[in-house]
């Protein structure tokens, strides 16, 4: 059951996943790529695709709304004025890197757009970071796959209940988060 729902939606999860700050989903869908049960090839693709997608959007809200957002939810703006204050020293490094820093990749984005830094210049640099995360965070996963292949002797026998363990384990801690997040964001934290 577990292999025909891999096999029928697996690229559509890495879409969403990566849209919805996806290393643990990329991870998890590298180790499926190294089990068989998806391409590689195709789980860099969609991440890239999903991951840029959200950055992107995120970036466009803050140029269109960014302004109107902040001053309806004051507990954003303390982290995007840090992000702002780092944007005027290192725009490429930032533009870059952001993706890899927990916790920056939603709120930098929509800074960048309320920055003055042009939409072309934003989406090249994006673009090269989102294909190397892409990349770096599927090998990663292939190379978890690799790792538990050698250490269990038969994975054909147990590969279906780590992958649905380790999904099972990767939607919790996304939902413990979103919660951490829910409760935090009133408050003036971020």
């Amino acid at each position: 059951m577990l292999e025909t729902w891999l096999t029928a939606y697996g690229y559509p999860v890495v879409l969403v996943g990566a849209f919805l700050e996806g290393e643990t989903m990329l991870v998890l869908s590298g180790v499926a790529a190294h089990l068989g049960y998806l391409s590689l090839q195709w789980v860099i693709i969609w991440g890239f695709v999903g991951t840029i997608t959200s950055d992107q959007l995120y970036f466009f809200l803050g140029r269109r709304y960014g302004k109107t957002l902040l001053a309806r939810r004051p507990a954003w703006q303390p982290a995007t004025e840090r992000i702002l204050r780092r944007l005027e020293r290192h725009q490429n490094l930032l533009i870059l890197s952001f993706r890899f820093l927990y916790g920056l990749r939603t709120v930098t984005p929509f800074a960048i757009g309320i920055s003055d830094i042009s939409w072309l210049r934003y989406t090249c640099l994006n673009a090269i970071s989102a294909a190397i995360w892409a990349t770096a965070v599927g090998l990663a996963g292939y190379s978890v796959g690799h790792a538990v292949a050698a250490v269990i002797d038969d994975i054909q026998r147990y590969q279906l209940e780590v992958i649905g363990t380790l999904m099972a384990v990767a939607a919790l801690l996304w939902l413990l988060h979103l919660r951490y997040r829910q409760r935090h964001s009133g408050n003036g934290t971020t």
